[in-house]
């Protein structure tokens, strides 16, 4: 066989085998496809409703779609919203930060003048890290106090509540100077200074109070978003998604600043992924509220933006929960490929269940997901058909 007829049959070989591979593929997808499709078919949306968008981020392409743009609320898959927003307008490397200033001068030990605590919206705040900004009060050379005491709460507005919180949920406090959620900030740094052996005297405590610009910085104490992501994710926690949505609305300068400046900038991400901010309805940051109305399209398009820019994609995907293994769903698909490979986060309301996040499927494809079961009585038929849509995917 001479070399033109070598090279020929070496490109029959190999176009009959890029076919192959093509039918193959195209085979698998038609059987996954109807595999949605018979799910789609369950009683449980004779009286309830579904949103669901699966996209192939691999091909850049809808995989696959179900009242995708139904308009829903999304439970807690409303962090994801809030998470990819800040990640987006705060940066990875972002800190929390809660500061400590005084005015007035230091002479013989004696601080004459007040000691400004400023709340930052940290959530993570404990008795210990208030020990520590009571100790470099200490190394200024301080043993008396005269003066007071006092809490600066205007990073944000003096709203405890999110707009359409239900009256009889455990609902969290929305302050910015906290430890472990209680508005004891100023006691709890207070009973330090004197376990310190600084004398008090007739300091008082003032719960509101603004920092004078020539106030001098005494400390600042930090944690980083990743260490507010975790939690606020992985256990879904309402006060730190809370905390992160103002944070967000911190950036845009304004003091204080508000839930609708946070929002503003939500909507100014929804029009870069490019859909119409005008469409959706953003309440809050943790999900709590019942005015948001969101679509499984806006969150997979939140999920692909985050996926497409690493700065944000390695922040989020290490925070969401895992299949089997953490978080939220821990005790849901564990068997399977699903199990360690689903990474979502998880949403409950009452008549709501939500599933959104990423996951690979057996060929190696990688996958973004959202699900939004809405009119359920119980929360346990959402999450189990969220956990067959995503074993059919996996498996």
């Amino acid at each position: 066989m001479n070399r033109h007829n070598r090279l020929y049959t070496t490109r029959l070989l190999l176009t009959a085998t890029l076919s192959l591979f093509v039918a193959i593929a195209g085979a698998q997808t038609e059987a996954l496809t109807a595999r949605l499709d018979s799910l789609m078919g369950d009683r449980l949306f004779e009286t309830s409703q579904i949103g669901l968008m699966v996209y192939d981020l691999d091909a850049d392409s809808v995989f696959y779609s179900r009242n995708a743009r139904q308009l829903m609320r999304p439970a807690s898959c409303m962090k994801l919203v809030t998470a990819i927003t800040a990640l987006d307008r705060l940066g990875g490397s972002y800190s929390y930060e809660t500061r400590i200033y005084y005015t007035g001068t230091i002479s013989q030990g004696v601080l004459h003048g007040n000691i400004y605590c400023v709340g930052g919206f940290d959530p993570t705040l404990t008795k210990d890290d208030v020990t520590v900004m009571a100790e470099r009060v200490v190394a200024m050379g301080v043993d008396s106090l005269a003066g007071n005491i006092i809490a600066d709460r205007t990073m944000k507005d003096d709203n405890d509540y999110g707009e359409g919180w239900c009256w009889d949920d455990d609902n969290p406090i929305l302050t910015p100077l906290t430890i472990g959620r209680k508005d004891t900030f100023l006691p709890v740094f207070a009973h330090e200074l004197r376990q310190m052996g600084i004398a008090l005297g007739d300091t008082q405590l003032e719960h509101s109070g603004v920092t004078p610009s020539n106030a001098k910085l005494v400390c600042v104490y930090r944690h980083s978003i990743d260490d507010i992501l975790m939690r606020m994710m992985k256990n879904s926690d309402n006060f730190y998604a809370e905390s992160m949505f103002y944070q967000t609305a911190a950036a845009s300068g304004k003091r204080p600043c508000k839930a609708d400046d946070a929002r503003r900038i939500t909507r100014q991400l929804i029009m870069k992924t490019g859909l119409n901010d005008s469409q959706y309805r953003i309440a809050d940051g943790s999900g709590l509220s019942l005015y948001n109305y969101v679509s499984a399209e806006l969150l997979v398009r939140l999920l692909r933006y985050a996926y497409k820019r690493p700065e944000i994609y390695a922040h989020l995907l290490q925070s969401l929960p895992v299949a089997g293994i953490d978080g939220t769903i821990k005790k849901r698909m564990t068997k399977g490929n699903s199990l360690g490979n689903v990474c979502a986060k998880t949403g409950t309301l009452t008549g709501i269940s939500s599933l959104a996040g990423y996951l690979a499927t057996a060929d190696g494809k990688h996958m973004c997901f959202a699900i939004i079961n809405q009119g359920i009585m119980r929360s346990a038929d959402g999450r189990n058909f969220q956990d067959r849509v995503c074993s059919a995917l996996c498996e």
